[in-house]
């Protein structure tokens, strides 16, 4: 993916996980400065090893899948998105993981 449609996709889970979240986490996220953190996985294996702990947790998120209308394949599942949620429960399922 290029850096544009990278960035679509980040923005694109963050907006869809945080429209999973409760009223109270979405309004102390948002009065918090609606902090996000991009971080990178090794494989697909691992985002969906990821979405399987988020959902677990009963954590807002959001796997996202492409449309395949440019660069990628119909159904491509590009990234995850975790929250709004405190650090100390999103921080459980992906503390291992690096910025990207």
């Amino acid at each position: 993916m290029g850096p544009g449609k990278l960035s679509a996709q980040v923005a694109h889970a963050s907006l869809s996980s945080a429209s999973k979240a409760a009223k109270t986490a979405m309004n102390a996220w948002e009065c918090s400065g609606s902090k996000k953190v991009v971080l990178k996985t090794q494989s697909l294996e691992e985002i969906m090893e990821l979405h399987k702990k988020a959902k677990a947790a009963k954590l807002p998120c959001f796997l996202v899948s492409d449309a395949g209308m440019t660069q990628l394949e119909p159904g491509t599942v590009t990234c995850l998105g975790i929250g709004p949620d405190t650090d100390e429960h999103i921080d459980k399922i992906t503390k291992h993981l690096k910025l990207l």
